[in-house]
């Protein structure tokens, strides 16, 4: 890994306004399947103990052999839609953020189009690892502001547990299965309402920081000896990650805060890519924000890569713990290496 200036960019012109454009509808769906630190004290040489104090995780959900990420996705778009009061034929685009796939193609959002019954829509997916629903808020946003959709569904999906290597424990026991979701609407808002702005980042010079290596075109399926070189699972370098990680969430939303007009104390929830409580904790602090601003579910469902955002936005949407005019404050980190953050005033 060479040099690089990651955390550096110039966030001013990667700064999108996020246009007349609000969430009307959020959902999610999680594996019943649930592993926790005591079962993987069955599988590696590990405890809860170790776990919970690095990490902050107690359990994640896991899905089955005959669960895909599409059947998450699917769940939790129909979720997102009937909150929104909305048939799938209403929309005219769907984008699902993921890492996992059902197949390298056709997309998963297809199979999400197809599942769900939105024959007017528009499906695509997008890998921007965990950042991917950041990244999706930007683009769906871009597609209403140009004319392009009046009604998206945005979803991040993910099942990592079928990608983790359970010879490694320093990263196995972090991953989750699970798909959050977001109806995203052109609306008749105010420059000070609905999504207020979005700004994405990326420096491919940290690739090698978490990466999966095989199965694409560099090292592709055929190649003899991957798995026994443990190449088609997940690699994590974890304390460069951790470094990285706490600097560019940090000042992702200290830019969107300035650039949205907004401060700290008018933030009434953080929802933080849940990744590590370790890294939650630390970018909290660097924010200021009390502890009880910034929603944290990493014990119950470990890192969920782009669903962590919105299923944790369904969890505060659903206990109504989110009311009008409460501005909420999103920031991810993730392979790529990515990171960004976005405002919406609800």
């Amino acid at each position: 890994m060479g040099e690089s200036s990651v955390g550096d960019a110039d966030f001013d012109r990667a700064f999108v306004p996020g246009g007349a454009c609000r969430i009307s509808g959020t959902g999610h769906s999680v594996p019943e399947g649930r592993l926790t630190n005591a079962d993987l004290e069955q599988r590696v040489e590990t405890s809860d103990e170790w776990i919970v104090a690095r990490t902050g995780i107690r359990e994640r959900p896991m899905s089955n052999d005959s669960e895909y990420t599409s059947t998450f996705a699917i769940e939790a778009g129909r979720a997102a839609l009937d909150m929104a009061g909305l048939q799938p034929a209403d929309v005219d685009l769907i984008v699902c953020a993921t890492v996992t796939p059902d197949m390298l193609f056709p997309s998963t959002a297809c199979f999400v189009q197809e599942g769900l019954g939105a024959k007017n829509a528009a499906a695509f997916d997008i890998n921007a690892g965990c950042s991917g629903f950041v990244y999706g808020l930007q683009v769906v946003s871009q597609f209403i502001a140009g004319g392009g959709a009046r009604r998206a569904l945005l979803i991040g999906a993910e099942t990592l547990t079928k990608i983790v290597d359970w010879q490694d424990r320093s990263t196995c026991v972090l991953f989750g299965d699970g798909a959050g979701a977001v109806v995203v609407e052109a609306a008749d808002v105010g420059a000070d309402d609905g999504l207020l702005g979005t700004a994405i980042h990326s420096d491919g010079a940290f690739a090698d920081l978490i990466e999966m290596p095989a199965g694409g075109s560099r090292i592709p399926p055929s190649t003899p000896g991957i798995v026994e070189d443990r190449l088609p699972f997940i690699k994590m370098r974890g304390n460069e990650v951790f470094k990285v990680a706490v600097r560019t969430l940090a000042q992702t939303s200290e830019t969107i805060l300035d650039r949205c007009g907004l401060t700290d104390d008018e933030v009434r929830w953080m929802i933080p890519h849940q990744a590590n409580g370790r890294i939650i904790q630390a970018v909290g602090q660097r924010l200021g924000l009390a502890d009880e601003r910034v929603y944290v579910n990493v014990e119950r469902f470990g890192n969920t890569s782009a669903a962590s955002i919105p299923i944790a936005l369904d969890e505060l949407n659903r206990a109504g713990k989110i009311g009008s005019g409460d501005v909420i404050l999103m920031a991810a980190f993730g392979a790529g290496l990515t990171w960004g953050s976005a405002g919406v005033r609800w």
